[in-house]
């Protein structure tokens, strides 16, 4: 038996402990071995070192709700215990790495980080507002980013999600395709459809998009905007261009969030120097509150093969590079 003390000094510990402790006798009922004891600004926990670790997470994780939102319900914390408790008698959902979990789907699958960068990516993205996933295809930035949205959005911490991509079309044009404007851009942003019905039930993604809690637009529908209380993802960030990139940024809006994903080698734009994702890691990086994490080879979840194909890839652009330097050098 361990005992640990907790001091809450970034949050209100009326408001976290809930009214007569209710939000800490709740927690204190999902680890049987576990006393909690609430004293002036101080937690105290005492039982198994494994589960007071876990609880002091919880707490942690209590607290970022708490600030986002100003008030903390019973929704978020049986959202947050979801996340934290594995089925060892601590109430929760066996065999889960929970410290992974990003989100619970529908038939109580789970959607977790697999690979390294994708857990530096959920870890950033709950202590950043702003966060760039910058890396190759198939590495799962836009599928994580998309899981993030909608756990905030069941945990309460933002009011509705925004999920956009330039109108940018990879080899093809937008103009020669049948059907209105709708129908032209909706294949081009299946990808997002696609991350949010593995995650929300079908009936109740229908109602988000008929109410406006989940958007899906093209990016150039986001001038003029600004978005409060909003988990914002820009996918596909390496067709946007400069101006799109600083118009985007600048539409968040109080309590908001936005995570940008993009692979800066697979541009549609005419040059890559043009794309906004390439100038805004020149221009942003070391921005208290933003952050940037890189993907690579290592964080495909794809097909074995992409793994060899991405780097057959750097290499052949990497030798293409230094030819042209020895031709720009001369004789």
């Amino acid at each position: 038996m361990e005992e640990k003390r907790l001091t809450i000094d970034k949050a209100e510990p009326l408001l976290l402990f809930g009214f007569n402790d209710q939000h800490l006798r709740r927690v204190e009922s999902a680890f049987p071995d576990v006393r909690i004891t609430a004293r002036g600004n101080q937690i105290i926990l005492q039982g198994p070192p494994d589960a007071l670790h876990r609880i002091e997470r919880i707490i942690d994780e209590l607290v970022l709700v708490l600030n986002r939102h100003g008030h903390l319900t019973e929704n978020d914390v049986e959202t947050v215990l979801a996340l934290f408790t594995v089925g060892d008698g601590a109430g929760g959902r066996p065999g889960l790495d929970a410290q992974n979990v990003v989100v619970f789907a529908p038939g109580g699958a789970t959607i977790r980080a697999r690979t390294p960068n994708q857990i530096r990516l959920v870890e950033s993205a709950r202590k950043n507002d702003i966060v760039f996933a910058v890396g190759p295809a198939g590495t799962g930035k836009t599928y994580t980013a998309v899981a993030l949205a909608v756990a905030a959005l069941k945990a309460r911490q933002v009011k509705k999600i925004v999920l956009s991509r330039p109108a940018v079309e990879a080899g093809e044009r937008l103009g020669f395709l049948p059907g209105d404007f709708r129908e032209k851009v909706d294949p081009y942003l299946r990808p997002l459809y696609d991350a949010l019905e593995d995650m929300l039930p079908r009936d109740k993604l229908a109602g988000y998009l008929e109410q406006n809690v989940v958007e899906i637009v093209p990016l150039a529908y986001m001038r003029g905007r600004t978005l409060n209380s909003a988990f914002v993802i820009l996918d596909e960030a390496q067709n946007a261009t400069h101006l799109q990139m600083k118009m985007f940024l600048t539409r968040l809006g109080a309590n908001s969030r936005a995570i940008i994903t993009g692979d800066v080698t697979q541009t549609d734009l005419p040059s890559r120097a043009q794309s906004g994702l390439v100038q805004a890691r020149q221009i942003l990086e070391g921005v208290d509150g933003i952050d940037f994490v890189s993907f690579d080879e290592r964080d495909v979840v794809r097909h074995r093969l992409v793994k060899d194909i991405i780097k057959a890839y750097e290499r052949f652009h990497q030798e293409q590079e230094q030819a042209e330097g020895r031709e720009d050098a001369g004789p």
